[in-house]
């Protein structure tokens, strides 16, 4: 009786891993693009503190990256 459960359930465990796979690949990505954000706004802030930005172009920029990273977290 167990063989013919586990035959009868195998495509639904199948389908079931590959979601678990894609919903774990969706949430490493995320992760990874807070970093490459969290590393912009870095180089943004050396820059800034550099003289090599204007603080027009800092704040817009900045902006948009923090914009980018709430809209990450919230999810």
């Amino acid at each position: 009786m167990f063989i013919i459960d586990d035959i009868l359930l195998a495509p639904a465990r199948g389908l079931l891993w590959v979601f678990r796979e894609i919903h774990e690949a969706a949430e490493e990505d995320r992760a990874q693009e807070a970093d490459r954000i969290t590393d912009e706004l870095r180089s943004l802030y050396l820059l800034f503190e550099a003289g090599k930005l204007s603080e027009d172009e800092f704040d817009s920029r900045e902006k948009e990256l923090l914009d980018r990273l709430d809209r990450i977290q919230e999810e």
